[in-house]
């Protein structure tokens, strides 16, 4: 048994072109036919998709040259038209010289609004990561949120506009930041949105005619989208409701089972549409009867690959179209895809190579598949997975734990898997800890006698389930073994990244209590400030062994917070 190594992942990229042609059982038009969408003026529509707007009052020109891009394309057809912005609307950063971050403050709502209403179309908004962020203005998200809506003319978070006949568009934006449980800069939809959205889909079926396009700030889990950077998935932040396994799961569930819903447009990474897996294609991969696109962004502030680029959406009865608007060529419109409607529900693609996806870059995330050659079947081995080599960066694998977790190594890290769509959930293991040890599985299930643990507690009982397992890691030379311990929900990958608020909140009583000893004893003697903080991680029961206080059983020696490693002996 042995991993895959890069060549094997090099492959999968070269034939992820597969994703701009025709899948399989999927029928396809021609590129004339697609050129030639009959239109009627009831149904027909166009549609302005901006990505991550990042607003600075300081520096407009390119935000006001690609509204001009569009004001044009708006003057040469007759169509409904309609503007969609997918959230993070301001810098965050301090654009005024406040002190305060730009991003979701009222000066930034009173912009935002403003420029969008210089479309001369109508529009709406769904909130992304940074749309709450105004910290230092708001106190609390509710505070927030219900300023971003007064000032964007929003009744709630959500939206539902019916852009022509028998075609909805419907929104979903993000309502957490200080509220967040792990990083503040997760996309969260909550539940009474997730609730209405379910209805609203439900209640517009295919059957009776309907075509729904879809718009969050972050895409969905199952998307199939992989032009994601690592740290968008190793920070936890990568999807919608990311940190939320039955709920992340629950928007790709409905994809599957309402045909109705034909697109999904997201932003969030500031990445182009210049790779082959910025859009994905339904057809054999469960993915109903939807397209789902990457949105870029309009300035070179905010580009992270250096493209300037907006969607652009225009259709009718018959199908639509997925166009690119390259801001850095004049607003110049570049036909991505033509899909069709079939009578069955479905749709047929017609995907369009171009020019700008022969380039050697890659902002991939590696997604586990079957049949890829890279699963390792370690039963028989003893339970290791790299017995005989070595990993290194280059090493591609994955592999199933027996209570269904999908953990896999790419990039030098071992990486945990969504078990029912493959999508990246986050790091396990970090290169710097995974780099010249072994790796095995083994079972840590109940044997015939349970020892009763120090504090009381019994052994929990694992008879209804398969055997447990444990991942660990071992070094050869020195025999020293680590246990990847699984999170109390189950899942492996690190939720390293907290909230932003009480980070801040820490920072500055480290701060404050920096410049007391400065003050106290002169800042040329002031010695090193340490936090210490909870809850500590550990197998013990008790802080103190046997109720005696003077036997702590968990270390509670101050840390440097900056992760220096400083440690108070």
């Amino acid at each position: 048994m042995s991993a895959c190594t890069a060549q094997v992942w090099e492959r999968q990229v070269a034939t992820s072109a597969l994703a701009f042609s025709p899948q399989a059982g999927v029928r396809s038009t021609t590129r004339a036919a697609a050129s030639s969408l009959t239109m009627a003026a009831p149904d027909e529509f166009t549609l302005a998709i901006l990505g991550d707007l990042h607003l600075d009052p300081r520096d407009l020109d390119h935000s006001f040259e690609g509204r001009e891009h569009f004001k044009q394309i708006f003057s040469e057809t007759d169509t409904s038209k309609f503007v969609v912005s997918l959230g993070d609307l301001g810098e965050s950063k301090d654009c005024t010289g406040s002190g305060s971050l730009f991003a979701g403050t009222t000066e930034c709502f009173d912009l935002a609004g403003s420029y969008l209403e210089g479309y001369g179309q109508p529009f709406d908004v769904v909130g992304g990561n940074h749309d709450l962020e105004g910290i230092d203005e708001f106190s609390t998200d509710e505070a927030n949120l219900e300023v971003y809506l007064s000032k964007l003319g929003k009744k709630t978070p959500q939206f539902a506009h019916e852009v022509a006949e028998k075609t909805l568009i419907v929104g979903l934006g993000s309502t957490a930041f200080r509220s967040a449980k792990y990083t503040s800069h997760e996309v969260v939809v909550d539940d009474e949105q997730v609730a209405w959205f379910e209805e609203t889909i439900k209640s517009h079926p295919a059957e009776d005619g309907w075509k729904v396009f879809c718009f969050s700030h972050a895409p969905i889990i199952g998307s199939g989208l992989r032009v994601l950077q690592e740290c968008h998935v190793v920070n936890g932040c990568c999807w919608l409701n990311h940190n939320d396994g039955p709920t992340s799961r629950k928007f790709i569930e409905l994809v599957r089972e309402n045909t109705c819903i034909k697109g999904w447009f997201s932003g969030h990474f500031h990445l182009s549409h210049d790779y082959e897996d910025s859009m994905s294609f339904p057809g054999g991969n469960n993915r109903g009867a939807c397209v789902f696109a990457q949105t870029a962004v309009m300035t070179a502030r905010s580009t992270r690959d250096g493209r300037r680029q907006s969607r652009l959406l225009r259709g009718n009865k018959d199908g639509f179209e997925i166009c690119t608007v390259n801001h850095a060529k004049g607003g110049e419109v570049r036909l991505d895809a033509t899909i069709s409607y079939t009578e069955d529900g479905t749709v047929a693609v017609m995907a369009h190579p171009h020019e700008d996806l022969e380039h050697g870059e890659y902002f991939r995330a590696y997604t586990p598949q079957e049949e890829d050659g890279c699963y390792l079947d370690y039963t028989g081995d003893g339970g290791l997975l790299n017995e005989g080599e070595d990993w290194t960066d280059k090493t591609v694998c994955w592999w199933h734990m027996s209570d269904g977790a999908v953990l896999g190594v790419h990039d030098g890290m071992v990486i945990e898997y969504d078990p029912t769509t493959l999508a990246p959930l986050g790091m396990v293991v970090s290169k710097d800890e995974l780099m010249g040890r072994k790796v095995a599985v083994i079972d840590s299930g109940l044997d015939a006698a349970c020892e009763i643990l120090d504090d009381g507690a019994e052994c929990a009982d694992d008879s209804a389930g398969d055997k447990e397992q444990a991942l660990v890691l071992y070094d050869e030379e020195t025999n020293d073994v680590t246990v990847i311990q699984p999170n109390e929900d189950g899942s492996y990958w690190r939720k390293i990244v907290r909230n932003k608020m009480v980070r801040m909140k820490e920072s500055r009583r480290v701060k404050a209590a920096k410049k007391w000893i400065a003050d106290k004893v002169g800042e040329e003697a002031a010695g090193d400030v340490l936090s210490s903080w909870g809850p500590y991680t550990s197998t013990i029961g008790q802080v103190y062994k046997k109720n005696d206080l003077a036997l702590p059983a968990v270390s509670t020696k101050a840390l440097d917070s900056t992760n220096k490693g400083k440690v108070i002996a």
